[in-house]
């Protein structure tokens, strides 16, 4: 059977995802938590993977429920966060908030800032909602590359919804003409658009290292395995992998948890 078998937000936008039992749907269709902060150097550009590789060395931990960050930078021989060894960060607090930016400006040597965003999250693409991938799809990709595993394929995607039960690119027939929607527990997601792939999901997440010719062997695996009972017009090339979503105003608030059921809904209004 179709289920939801992992959630997983991403609390500052480019580091580490977290998996979740449960997550609201924000008012701007995103979900709670998902990228809710995000650092930002002194000329406002948002620091992440895409810019540097230097993200691979940090690992956080966060708990939604006391917006406590513990953050770790593997390329240090111990934990430091500037004046506080332990590399603890309440981010509910001023203070707290202050002493994060200390720590990261020292670890990208940069001025930093940490902003806050509750009600959409710094995502990219700011008028859409959720990315959604399947089991079968990630396994598939780590397939494709010697050593990779299942795990390191999931980071370097970075989906929030996964999907079990279901055959590799099922999230690929939500896009395009006459598409249907997802039901995920009584919540609607409308897939709105392939998600284009940047140069992260080429790097090793633990070490920053690329995959050897990770583009090429990509692309000719994904255009061999492309399913035919997908929209490839809604494909503008092949280095793809998951879909971006969209949440409808009347499910805004409403909550998905890990084990909820998953159906094909009913194809999606006015789409062209």
């Amino acid at each position: 059977m179709a289920r939801l078998e992992r959630l997983r937000v991403y609390p500052i936008k480019g580091l580490s995802g977290i998996d979740v039992e449960t997550a609201r749907i924000l008012e701007g269709g995103t979900l709670a938590h998902d990228r809710e902060f995000a650092l930002f150097d002194s000329d406002g550009e948002v620091i992440n993977g895409k810019r540097t590789a230097r993200v691979h060395d940090l690992s956080i931990d966060f708990d939604p429920e006391t917006a406590t960050l513990i953050g770790e930078d593997a390329a240090s021989e111990e934990v430091t966060a500037g004046d506080d060894a332990g590399g603890r960060f309440d981010l509910d607090r001023e203070q707290g908030r202050d002493r994060a930016e200390r720590w990261f400006g020292s670890v990208f040597d940069l001025e930093v800032t940490l902003e806050r965003d509750r009600s959409l999250g710094f995502v990219d693409r700011r008028e859409m909602g959720p990315s959604v991938v399947s089991t079968a799809t990630l396994e598939t990709l780590a397939s494709w590359f010697e050593r990779m595993t299942v795990e390191s394929a999931r980071r370097r995607l970075r989906a929030n919804v996964e999907v079990s039960g279901v055959p590799a690119f099922f999230e690929d027939r939500f896009v395009g003409e006459d598409a249907p929607a997802l039901d995920i527990g009584g919540v609607r997601i409308e897939g709105v658009t392939p998600c284009g792939r940047c140069v992260v999901p080429q790097r090793d997440p633990d070490t920053g290292d690329p995959t050897p010719e990770f583009r090429e062997r990509f692309l000719r695996k994904r255009e061999e395995t492309f399913p035919s009972w997908a929209d490839v017009e809604a494909f503008d090339h092949f280095y793809t992998l998951m879909i971006i979503g969209d949440v409808p105003d009347s499910d805004r608030g409403e909550t998905l948890s890990v084990g909820d059921p998953v159906e094909i809904g009913d194809p999606v209004e006015g789409r062209e």
